[in-house]
């Protein structure tokens, strides 16, 4: 009877749409001053003791990603509402707004989530949604506000929790708390946790070898939550040797403060490379072939030169 009961949802009007819009919580509007608080603490205990985990450039290049990201996500919060709600109404198996619904929703979003993020590395098109990500070379709280713009493309790989048939509300929170999870992440300060955290969370340091350029870092822990997934699916790498944060190919230092080329360089390469390719095999190999692959044969082509 509960299982029934749990699968009793009720189709919402579409013509409700604002009034679900009001009663999804804005999480992190809420948390943004929080965020922005530790950030500064941070900030100014780094400074105070000299260790440079701070550019100012790169900074105020992380602080302008973020509130761009804020912005697009508040334009586009009523359009993915409502495509929740259609995909909500289209199946049948909808279920109540529960809030233990969490749970599960949170471990199958972070479950996409780690696809999402895999494949962000592995294909340069998605890539290309989340280099603005990689590219500061410190390690900071303000890393976690390099958020791309286009971000929202890949919400393709998270249809399966709305086809689930998890309540819009419950979807629209879990994200929200998923996206908070790793703030805290980004930092230096917090080594090594106690080792039953570190094997089941992504903790900072496991995160920053994920940050990491080296060989050995490359392509590693992808877990936002949780980084069983990356012991699961053989992506798991401890971290050993000081991390040097960034991506293989640093960006221009003239360029570290610009949102918009942070945002949109890759695709700018992206459209460069496609143009001085032959034959549409080429072509989509610059599209979509693996992006660590495509930066190491263009470093080679440039040596040989």
């Amino acid at each position: 009877m509960l299982l029934l009961s749990l699968f009793d949802g009720k189709k919402i009007p579409l013509d409700n749409l604002e009034h679900i819009e009001r009663n999804a919580p804005d999480i992190i509007v809420w948390a943004a001053p929080a965020m922005f608080f530790f950030a500064a603490l941070e900030f100014i205990i780094s400074w105070k003791q000299d260790h440079k985990y701070y550019e100012k450039k790169e900074t105020f290049g992380s602080i302008m990603v973020g509130l761009g990201n804020v912005v697009v996500s508040a334009l586009l919060k009523a359009t993915l509402l409502y495509g929740a709600v259609c995909v909500y109404n289209l199946i049948p198996w909808r279920m109540t707004l529960n809030w233990w619904t969490f749970l599960p929703c949170y471990i199958i979003f972070d479950f996409c989530s780690y696809w999402a993020h895999r494949i962000s590395h592995a294909q340069r098109f998605w890539w290309a949604t989340h280099i603005a990500h990689h590219s500061g070379e410190h390690y900071n709280l303000t890393v976690s506000f390099r958020l791309s713009w286009v971000q929202d493309l890949k919400i393709i790989f998270f249809l399966p929790v709305a086809f689930l048939g998890f309540h819009p509300i419950i979807i629209f929170v879990v994200n929200q708390i998923a996206i908070l999870f790793q703030f805290w992440v980004h930092t230096e300060y917090i080594r090594k946790m106690p080792r039953f955290i570190e094997y089941i969370f992504a903790t900072p340091s496991n995160h920053r070898v994920h940050h990491g350029s080296q060989e050995k870092y490359i392509d590693k822990n992808f877990g936002a939550t949780f980084i069983f997934w990356d012991r699961l699916f053989g992506t798991y790498q401890p971290e050993e040797e000081q991390v040097i944060y960034g991506i293989t190919s640093p960006l221009p230092k003239e360029k570290k403060a610009n949102p918009l080329y942070l945002n949109f360089h890759e695709y700018l390469d992206i459209w460069k490379d496609v143009k001085k390719a032959k034959g549409f095999r080429k072509k989509c190999h610059f599209i979509f072939g693996s992006p660590a692959g495509i930066a190491m044969r263009k470093k080679e082509a440039a040596a040989a030169r």
